[in-house]
C-alpha cells in the first residue's frame, strides 16, 4: 500500500503538513519525515512528533543493508519500503538532494 507523500521546501512547511496529518487522524507512528542530511531528519522528527522509516517498515535485511549504502541509496530504499516504485523513489530522493523535505503518512 502506497503512503501519502508531500515534498516541502523547509522544516517550517514540514511542521505544518505534519500538524495537518495529525488533525486528519494520523498518529505519530504513522507519519514519517525524510531529509537528505540525517541530523536534519532527526531534528525534524523530534520537532514534528513524526516517525523515522526503520526496521518495522523496511525489514531487517534492508535496515542492515542501509548501514553500508550511500545516503541516497538508503533514502530510496526507505521510500520504496513505503510503497513507492523505484522511479518515484528516485524522483523524491533527487528533491531531497536539493534540500527539500519529504513528509509521508500511512495508516
Amino acid at each position: 500500500m502506497k503512503a501519502y507523500a508531500k515534498l516541502v521546501n523547509n522544516g517550517l512547511e514540514a511542521v505544518g503538513v505534519v500538524n495537518d496529518l495529525h488533525r486528519q487522524g494520523y498518529s505519530e507512528k504513522e507519519i514519517y519525515v525524510l531529509a537528505h542530511e540525517k541530523d536534519r531528519e532527526n531534528r525534524l522528527t523530534d520537532v514534528t512528533d513524526a516517525n523515522t522509516v526503520g526496521m518495522s517498515e523496511e525489514g531487517m535485511f534492508d535496515t542492515i543493508a542501509n548501514l553500508f549504502r550511500t545516503r541516497g541509496d538508503a533514502l530510496r530504499s526507505k521510500i520504496e519500503s513505503m510503497g513507492f516504485d523505484r522511479h518515484e523513489a528516485s524522483m523524491y530522493e533527487e528533491e531531497l538532494d536539493s534540500g527539500k523535505v519529504l513528509v509521508m503518512a500511512r495508516h
